[in-house]
């Protein structure tokens, strides 16, 4: 089956597979791997508390007053 994608392309056995073993290994390097479900639920709690600390941010950073800019005559 090969040899005739091969033939029909016009390319060497030996390059067509070889491109789609690089392919294998690009797509194996790109697929996400299976989370555990410990995990899913500490990272939903991990993003919980970024959220919670973002907002918190905000509002001290709304809260203490920024010191003001000096001019000199």
């Amino acid at each position: 089956m090969l040899e005739q994608v091969a033939a029909d392309f016009g390319v060497h056995l030996a390059s067509l597979t070889k491109w789609l073993r690089l392919a294998e290994t690009e797509n194996s390097a790109t697929a996400r791997p299976a989370t555990a479900p410990t995990e899913l639920a500490e990272l939903r709690e991990a993003r919980k508390r970024i959220r919670m600390l973002e907002q918190e941010h905000e509002v001290l950073g709304k809260a203490v007053p920024r010191p003001r800019a000096v001019r000199r005559r």
